[in-house]
């Protein structure tokens, strides 16, 4: 096992945007400590920015986007390009809420991670994070 993985995977939760409704996100951070995973939550109407310099002095493996907004569209894309800005390519970019099929798959196709509805499974989210960090670490 290398040495990086002998930690636990750290991963970001954040609300951008006037998005006022961290029920979710709360309860996606719970799950994934509950996981295993160390969670930095940064609480409510954070912006892009912050979040990424959040993500980048906690060294997380992952970041993880709660939308409840319709901001899908603007916040994925512009977290996306300052991922690539700040050299962030082996940090996984995902999220959820409520985000309909076809603008998931837009932004899949940017580089996106995985984006999951309101009905998905914490498990599922927490299995799809400790996968893509085993493959990307």
């Amino acid at each position: 096992m290398d040495n990086n993985r002998q930690k636990p995977i750290r991963v970001l939760v954040a609300k951008v945007g006037l998005d006022g409704h961290d029920r979710g996100a709360k309860v996606i951070a719970t799950a994934l400590r509950d996981a295993g995973m160390e969670v930095i939550y940064t609480g409510l109407r954070q912006t892009a920015e912050m979040v990424v310099n959040a993500a980048l002095q906690e060294d997380v493996d992952a970041i993880g986007i709660s939308i409840l907004s319709g901001a899908h569209n603007t916040v994925f894309p512009k977290l996306m390009q300052l991922m690539k800005e700040k050299h962030m390519e082996n940090v996984l970019l995902t999220g959820g809420g409520i985000i309909p099929e076809e603008d998931m798959r837009r932004l899949n196709e940017m580089g996106v991670g995985k984006l999951f509805g309101p009905s998905a499974h914490t498990v599922e989210i927490a299995e799809y994070i400790k996968d893509w960090v085993q493959q990307h670490k």
